[in-house]
């Protein structure tokens, strides 16, 4: 068995688990490995396979985790040369034949870019966000951090009741929030993101959190929409006991990917930015 660590940018992507007639993540690993010869054609995926688990349309990843019985030649550089550019293998490891890429996970990290531009750039801003203090914005997540029952936080039924860390900073015009936890529900990240949000820019309460929180199902308009998916990313997978080796090559030209992407990104907010400063 070997496990792999997949990068990759979900925007184009209708998210990360196989679905018929649309484009996924791992839609483009399994053409992938047919193309290798180390799966077969149809449906089916090579013996053992498993994922670290699912990501919504549009959320990208550094480190999601992906493990099967692979052969030994099938290093991140190989199978990177079957892949589209906006998905990279990075690096690998051994793992015992039990090895359970969902199942043995001890802790998933995210992190989620919120735009939240303050002083002089939130007066300038003309994009429709209101205007957060960072202030109310420590408290909301102070409050939805630890152990709660956030049923009324995903579409889950069960499995609901988890203890989230959460650890954030100001990066110039972003709030930089860190989630981390044993697994999420659904969209809990997301919801979690929207709720801290709504008593930030001043649209709710900090008594809203409590009504969430509480054992009382909570729908309709009182609910909580998820945040936008874009600019959330799976951060990290953690394993007991599972050292992965970076494959320097392969490593050295995701970075180059994903500089040209980001250089691609920046250009075309400047464009943007050109057109829309002289309006």
């Amino acid at each position: 068995m070997r496990a792999y660590r997949v990068a990759y940018d979900g925007r184009p992507y209708h998210g990360f688990q196989r679905q018929p007639d649309v484009d996924t993540v791992e839609g483009r690993l399994r053409s992938a490995l047919v193309r290798l010869g180390v799966c077969e054609r149809g449906d089916g995926l090579p013996e053992g396979y498993a994922a670290a688990g699912r990501t919504d349309a549009g959320v990208s990843a550094r480190a999601q985790t992906i493990a099967f019985d692979a052969p030994a030649w099938l290093s991140p550089t190989a199978f990177n040369g079957e892949l589209p550019d906006d998905i990279r293998v990075w690096a690998s490891a051994d793992v015992p034949a039990e090895f359970h890429a969902t199942h043995d996970a001890t802790e998933r990290a995210y992190t989620y870019y919120l735009y939240a531009p303050v002083g002089d750039d939130a007066r300038a801003d003309r994009s429709g966000h209101s205007p957060v203090d960072d202030e109310r914005w420590a408290d909301a997540v102070d409050a939805l951090a630890g152990h709660h029952d956030f049923h009324n936080l995903t579409s889950d039924e069960t499995g609901t009741e988890r203890t989230v860390d959460i650890d954030w900073e100001r990066d110039g015009q972003f709030l930089v929030a860190r989630f981390s936890a044993g697994g999420f529900c659904r969209q809990l990240v997301r919801r979690l993101v929207a709720l801290a949000v709504a008593v930030a820019d001043g649209s709710d309460s900090l008594s809203k959190i409590d009504r969430i929180l509480s054992p009382e199902p909570i729908t309709g308009p009182d609910g909580v929409r998820p945040a936008p998916p874009e600019p959330l990313v799976l951060t990290d997978v953690s394993y007991p006991d599972v050292t992965f080796t970076r494959d320097e090559d392969a490593a050295a030209d995701a970075r180059t990917v994903f500089d040209h992407r980001r250089a691609k990104a920046r250009t075309t907010a400047r464009v943007a930015g050109h057109i829309t400063d002289g309006l």
